[in-house]
């Protein structure tokens, strides 16, 4: 029989007597355990000591400590650089399961029953688990989505509930993605600089708490209620959203805490043991791989528990479908502060059988030291893919500057095609195409349509002289900074739009949109907007509120989405070995605009600027399917001869991006061997009928 877990049951556990909590502290002296009063959380109204166990838990329990009731700990320890200990504060618990605020700005956890013990009704629903290779993500702010939804009532809107409301479901299914990527939704503030100018901190990236939902998103009848109603409330959100059939994934913020820097505020575990929970080098400072003030330091047992049990909290009994993890590096960085794919952290995330099922998303990289590092976490992963991202903006942007420019130095089909069929020069065979997250945006950067309509950076209402967010951002203006009244000119900025969808939506990998890049949100070229809680930020919804792109580009995403579903050649699972047929693979072919085979010569010609692709699936468990997609990223014509193949019999259009709407041209039939007349830069698919080769 093993030896039981030292680090078992962390935080508070209720019942109707009371509760007990145990807390881990390895320097701590003492710790006590504060209630206080209901009416008055600036009133303790009872002090219990905890008993130290003699692997740092301190353990106790008090007959008040039942639901509802706000607690907190009180921590003394010795002196010293490396230390934090005052016994005056009152910090919240790690695991607090809800919070509340007092007066003096110090925060109170909330004990709360487990959701099965208060009734709650889950009805039987269960997780959609839907397979990777049919995943379509859209990542959304929760409250940013549904604020200006007029069809939702007023008191739900940017809400939990406001999510789950009908009228949000009908879009969501409409569109046909099939998972709600969120941005942080732990319990967050704002930092310190922010409120001392005004602001605040909109998106979230600033956990106080790992194992509570942000109260401001319930809505107001819910935190009126308390703690309790608040998480219901983000239960039933799970719950509706599962009944759709759309998964829920957490954006979630392990790497760094609400603390910053040492000179920052203390809320929890710089006053419960911050030479312990925080990274720091031979002299106390603090290592800072995330660029906000402080790294918890995964080289410690404690800090990793801390993350999967907030983990398997979220997705074992608020039913939570996956993650991604915000700057993944720093959680693989070991005791000698270095990455490694075989870090205990990563390792027991699939090794655990609730998180190994979910789906488990990293942001392969952080500011520290070798942290850069895209392609090398375990099988198990997918990663945000930022040379995807590059690559595909300066294919269909880039090189359309550049030929206006005159200028030779062009993107070139070849690397194009690497990242359309899955970036296997990045991903191992054993990991495959779904390793990639395939995004051309997300919510740090330009929106979709500001990236074809602003050359740089217009980020001065954030307070920082414009020197905030990124200045690498491959965009291109099509000759106008901003709004632009030339028809031409708004035109090609549609085309680019359509290229950049059509080329996410049609790649091989886990394809993520960002929230209104369907319909042509715009933030007026701000593409650091983490401060702005306006309608900078929000979704529009009123018709009248979208005037640039009209209909036809939220109707040409869902037709997309709808052909990836459609098509499985599009979503390959595996990579296809040369002269091996594999199960769940593509067999790919590359043609160039002759219709003959590509070359070594055609690959490497920086002026070759049309392929072929042909993608014929091998599926377990879906029909056979093949499909052609024609690439032409000139703005000259160009007239290609479809190719000859083994069991082709015809090609019939499923998508043109050079017409403005999703259903021109559709179903029209071509023959082998046809020469077809292709508007550039533009990109055609065609499902290739006939038998396998």
């Amino acid at each position: 029989m093993s030896a039981p877990d030292p680090l078992l049951d962390l935080g508070v556990r209720t019942g109707a007597e009371g509760g007990a909590i145990r807390v881990w502290s390895e320097h701590a002296t003492s710790v006590d355990l504060v209630i206080f009063d209901a009416d008055d959380l600036d009133w303790a109204a009872e002090r219990t000591p905890l008993t130290r166990d003699e692997h740092g838990v301190w353990s106790g329990a008090s007959a008040t400590l039942v639901p509802g009731a706000h607690y907190g700990l009180r921590v003394d320890g010795p002196a010293g650089f490396d230390h934090a200990f005052n016994p005056v504060h009152s910090l919240l618990d790690p695991y607090a399961r809800g919070l509340a605020k007092a007066d003096d700005g110090s925060w109170r956890g909330v004990a709360l029953a487990s959701l099965t013990e208060t009734g709650f009704d889950w009805g039987g629903v269960v997780k959609p688990r839907t397979r990777l290779d049919h995943t379509v993500i859209y990542e959304a702010h929760l409250r940013g989505f549904s604020k200006l939804n007029t069809a939702i009532p007023e008191p739900l809107r940017g809400t939990y509930a406001g999510l789950a409301h009908d009228a949000s479901l009908e879009y969501l299914t409409g569109l046909g993605v099939t998972a709600v990527e969120l941005l942080p939704v732990h319990a967050f503030v704002s930092e310190e600089r922010l409120v001392r100018q005004g602001k605040l901190n909109y998106w979230g990236y600033n956990t106080l708490a790992f194992f509570a939902a942000h109260a401001p998103y319930a809505s107001a009848a819910a935190q009126a209620e308390g703690a309790s109603a608040v998480r219901r409330e983000f239960a039933g959100m799970v719950k509706r959203l599962h009944e759709a059939g759309l998964e829920v994934i957490l954006d979630v913020v392990y790497n760094h805490t609400a603390e910053e820097g040492r000179q920052g505020p203390t809320y929890s575990f710089r006053g419960i043991d911050n030479a312990a929970y925080y990274r720091h080098d031979a002299h106390g400072r603090y290592v800072d791989t995330t660029g906000c003030g402080n790294s918890l330091d995964f080289g410690r047992e404690p800090a990793q528990r801390l993350v999967l049990d907030s983990m398997r909290y979220f997705a074992d009994e608020l039913q939570v479908d996956g993650f991604r993890l915000d700057l993944a590096a720093t959680l693989g960085r070991d005791d000698h502060e270095q990455f490694t794919p075989e870090h205990p952290l990563l390792q027991a995330m699939l090794a655990d059988p609730v998180l190994s099922a979910s789906k488990l998303i990293a942001e392969p990289w952080d500011v520290g030291p070798g942290g850069w590092q895209t392609g090398n976490f375990p099988t198990g992963f997918s990663e945000w893919n930022d040379r995807y991202r590059d690559r595909m903006r300066d294919f269909w942007l880039g090189d359309l500057r550049r030929e206006r420019a005159s200028d030779p130095g062009v993107s070139g089909i070849g690397r194009f095609a690497t990242r359309l069929a899955g970036s296997s020069n990045t991903f191992s065979v054993e990991r495959g195409p779904l390793a990639s997250l395939n995004f051309i945006t997300a919510h740090d950067g330009f929106t979709l349509a500001d990236l074809t309509a602003f050359d740089v950076k217009h980020n001065r209402g954030n307070g920082e002289q414009n020197r905030d967010g990124t200045d690498n951002n491959n965009s291109y203006n099509h000759g106008v900074e901003g709004e632009a009244a030339d028809p031409a000119i708004r035109a090609a900025r549609r085309r680019s739009i359509r290229n950049l969808l059509g080329t996410l939506l049609l790649s091989a990998g886990v394809p993520m949109l960002t929230a209104g890049d369907e319909f042509g949100r715009s933030q007026r070229g701000n593409n650091n907007a983490y401060c702005h809680d306006s309608p900078l930020t929000w979704m529009a919804w009123d018709a009248e509120q979208r005037p640039r792109f009209g209909p036809d580009l939220l109707a040409t995403t869902r037709h997309l989405i709808r052909l990836r579903a459609e098509n499985p050649a599009l979503r390959p699972v595996h990579f296809g070995r040369l002269g091996e047929t594999t199960k769940n693979a593509s067999q790919m072919d590359w043609f160039n605009a002759e219709g003959g085979t590509m070359t070594i010569d055609d690959w490497n010609d920086p002026g070759e600027q049309t392929l072929q692709f042909l993608a014929a699936s091998t599926p377990e468990f879906e029909e056979f399917n093949r499909i052609l997609l024609v690439v032409h990223a000139s703005e000259s014509a160009a007239e290609v001869i479809l190719p000859s193949h083994g069991g082709v019999a015809g090609y019939t259009l499923l998508w043109d991006s050079a017409e403005e709407s999703p259903s021109y041209g559709l179903g029209g039939e071509h023959a082998p061997g046809e020469q077809v007349t292709i508007q550039g830069p533009s990109m055609r698919l065609f499902r290739v009928d006939g038998t396998p080769a």
